[in-house]
């Protein structure tokens, strides 16, 4: 869902979707390049994600990705069950 979101903003190769999910989180969440990855790449074989190679503003190819009109429309789904499921917990912890 993080990657999803983080690429609603734009085309972004991997690395900058870590350093924005950890910029974002305010250094809360760091995701790991051994995750984040292979997750990307599930997410563009699901057909979540498009990428094309390119060249990264200091000169290396990289892989850059964007949202696809069915990501969109998993993003969209999956905030909402967050949202239904960080409510329920809130619930179960609130006071007695």
């Amino acid at each position: 869902m993080l990657s999803l979101r983080t690429l609603r903003l734009g085309t972004q190769h991997g690395h900058g979707i870590g350093v924005a999910i950890r910029a974002s989180s305010e250094d809360v969440l760091q995701v790991d390049h051994g995750s984040l990855y292979p997750a990307l790449h599930r997410l563009e074989k699901q057909g979540l994600l498009a990428a094309e190679w390119g060249l990264s503003d200091n000169k290396q190819r990289a892989k850059f990705y964007r949202l696809t009109a069915a990501g969109r429309r998993q993003l969209t789904s999956e905030r909402t069950r967050w949202a239904i499921l960080t409510e329920a917990i809130g619930r179960v912890l609130g006071p007695a």
